[in-house]
């Protein structure tokens, strides 16, 4: 059963993953609340500041034409007022409403930030539809449209939305100061507006000459200086903190505590960095978007490092090296990466306009910082970012630095396995840690699941996430053991939930074979793993990729002693694109990629009874999200029978031609 947030249910399960440390944090964070409510902080007097972090001459022109002419589409795209946030559509963009949520009409309650309940949406309204127009990656699009057409309508939007933004949000009155990670991109984001509007004759009066402006970046500091994510919650948000802390106080180093909050927040950025990334270069949320997100982060605090001449530690380089290639190792044909945990579609820094290929553009940053390896992937991606971030980096002389001779397939410290095979045949297999410190909170309950593309196209797919606050039955089903393409036994997650963002049993997992052979060499690649989510019985599959075939053997086997007969159900789920024709216990799968035909078979096993599920309700089965806050029907094929003791179900998926 799943808990909401808040309740005290959640509490005391919450409460059970910490340690004294964490507790003791969180205790000393709750008396500093108090303090700040009745005494709040003041940003001291700040005379002389100037913003020196500007981008070398002819950077912008090195901006390539066609990525131009999309973020120019955008930006007009803004200036009208118009944009989407997790699928709603907004066309009161021309004048925010900071507070409102158009998704569900609710407004956040104004009042001390520290009283808002944020996470009840009955109250709030869908946060995330809040908080997203705020993190203000919408303003650094409009501000390197000014700085690639000098056009002042972009400055100028830019300018009136920061005034308005900071008139409605004073310090601590608002949902806008509950949460870290939206202080930190937030920061972030005003360093690139400043950068970006440099040419600009009203830059210095938007920002270091208005004390309005020089009060929110104390305070936003000053915020993340006292409130860090902690303990079981030191993920992805710890590293958006402390990127957002460094790089305002690089480029903004204008208070007595800048130089302070610098090194601390290095210091933070280098440990948290090392500690959410496996030395294979995944990272430890097992959450491919999360990935992407701390990748971006990371390299955005580089570029304000390099930029301001402070020294990086060698550690912090690295571990961005190893996640890039790492990129390039698990990205298909079209350079999509898994569709793995929780996502929610967040960026570090946006700079470009819609359409704009997030991976392609990482991985071309990534070879204009440190270089691409022969086996990379092609990436053909003309973006925005990738030159401007590349003008403050300092090249990495990687000579004498371990990097992978030939494409890894296999990384062992995250139990990810990637099978290839001809024709663009790509398999991921799930046999690593089910997620992140105890509470492994962007983790779903898909222990040995696959994944499986064709070219590019999803054919057994990961259904995604969907959405986090307010709607439990769907973030239920999204992180599910049924809503994965793996076996549950008893109708039961491998994994206990304990709310939202809580698990409170984790299924362990371990790989015990994994060959990965070149797909070109004509052999078979081969994985096996087990899970003990279901004790005492043990789930094992063993995966087969053939490649002279084109032919993927799925085999579960149910092991071990258990009183009793048990129910079986595996899900098999399609991508959108894919129709299915089930007849018995045989499905035709049929798709069309790039004006050709395609299609494949997958028989199934005969031992259960299967049916076709697609867009269904209550409960939720049948359904893929391409996106966070965007759903839409998709065939999932759900075999249902009985175990007694061991046994045994084959798959196999046949591609044609």
């Amino acid at each position: 059963m799943t808990v909401s947030s808040g309740s005290p249910g959640w509490y005391l399960r919450r409460l059970s993953r910490m340690g004294p440390a964490e507790v003791a944090g969180r205790a000393g964070d709750t008396v500093r609340r108090r303090r700040w409510r009745s005494a709040p902080p003041d940003c001291p007097r700040v005379t002389g500041a100037r913003f020196t972090a500007v981008l070398p001459a002819g950077t912008v022109a090195e901006v390539p034409p066609e990525a131009v002419k999309r973020l120019v589409a955008e930006a007009d795209r803004l200036m009208g007022g118009h944009a989407e946030y997790f699928g709603v559509v907004r066309d009161d963009m021309t004048d925010p409403d900071w507070s409102y949520d158009p998704k569900t009409g609710r407004r956040a309650p104004r009042g001390h930030a520290f009283d808002v309940p944020y996470r009840d949406e009955d109250t709030v309204g869908d946060i995330k539809q809040i908080w997203e127009p705020s993190r203000h990656q919408y303003l650094t699009v409009l501000a390197a449209a000014y700085a690639v057409t000098g056009d002042e309508r972009y400055a100028e939007r830019v300018d009136a939305h920061l005034r308005s933004w900071w008139a409605a949000n004073a310090p601590l009155r608002s949902v806008h100061w509950t949460s870290g990670i939206e202080l930190g991109i937030r920061l972030l984001s005003w360093v690139w507006i400043r950068r970006l509007l440099d040419g600009w004759p009203g830059a210095a009066a938007l920002f270091e000459d208005n004390p309005v402006a020089v009060n929110q970046i104390w305070h936003h500091q000053r915020w993340l200086a006292a409130f860090p994510s902690r303990g079981s919650s030191a993920n992805n948000h710890v590293i958006a903190e402390a990127a957002g802390q460094f790089a305002a106080a690089c480029a903004f180093g204008w208070f007595p505590a800048s130089a302070r909050w610098r090194a601390d927040a290095l210091r933070s950025l280098e440990r948290q960095l090392r500690g959410n990334t496996f030395p294979s270069g995944l990272n430890r949320e097992l959450a491919s978007e999360y990935h992407g997100l701390v990748l971006e982060l990371g390299l955005a605090a580089l570029a304000e490092a390099d930029a301001a001449g402070v020294p990086v530690p060698a550690t912090v380089r690295l571990v961005l090296l190893r996640m890039t290639d790492t990129l390039a190792a698990v990205v298909d044909s079209r350079l999509r990466p898994p569709r793995q945990g929780d996502a929610d579609d967040g960026h570090g820094l946006v700079v470009d306009g819609a359409g704009t290929d997030r991976w392609a553009s990482l991985l071309a940053t990534g070879d204009a910082v440190f270089g691409r390896l022969p086996w990379w992937p092609a990436v053909t991606c003309a973006d925005a970012r990738t030159p401007l971030l590349a003008a403050l980096i300092r090249p990495y002389a990687t000579k004498g630095t371990a990097r992978p001779a030939s494409r890894p397939g296999h990384f062992a410290d995250a139990g990810l396995t990637v099978l290839r095979g001809p024709g663009e045949i790509w398999c991921r297999c799930d046999g690593g840690p089910h997620g992140f410190l105890s509470i492994a909170a962007h983790a779903h309950a898909d222990a040995l699941s696959v994944e499986v593309r064709h070219d590019g196209v999803d054919v057994l797919a990961d259904p995604g996430t969907y959405c986090y606050h307010g709607q439990a039955q769907w973030r239920r089903y999204f992180r599910s053991t049924l809503g994965h393409n793996t076996l549950q036994l008893d109708g039961e997650d491998q994994s206990v939930s304990g709310g939202p963002f809580l698990w409170t049993r984790h299924a362990r997992s371990r790989v015990l074979v994994a060959d990965t052979p070149d797909a070109s060499g004509g052999g078979t690649a081969r994985w096996c793993a087990e899970h003990d989510g279901y004790r005492p019985s043990t789930h094992r599959r063993r995966v087969e990729l053939a490649a002279a075939s084109r032919e993927l053997r799925v085999v579960d086997e149910i092991r071990g002693r258990h009183s009793g007969r048990r129910t079986v159900r595996l899900a098999f789920h399609l991508g959108p694109a894919i129709a299915a024709d089930l007849v018995d216990g045989r499905a035709e799968l049929t798709w069309t990629r790039d004006g050709e035909d395609r299609s494949a078979t997958l028989d199934l096993p005969g031992r259960l009874k299967w049916r076709a599920h697609r867009g269904e309700s209550d409960p939720p089965l049948g359904w893929y999200s391409p996106g966070f806050g965007r759903k839409e029907p998709a065939t999932t094929l759900v075999g249902t029978g009985f175990a007694d003791g061991t046994a045994e179900f084959t798959t196999v998926l046949r591609f044609h031609g």
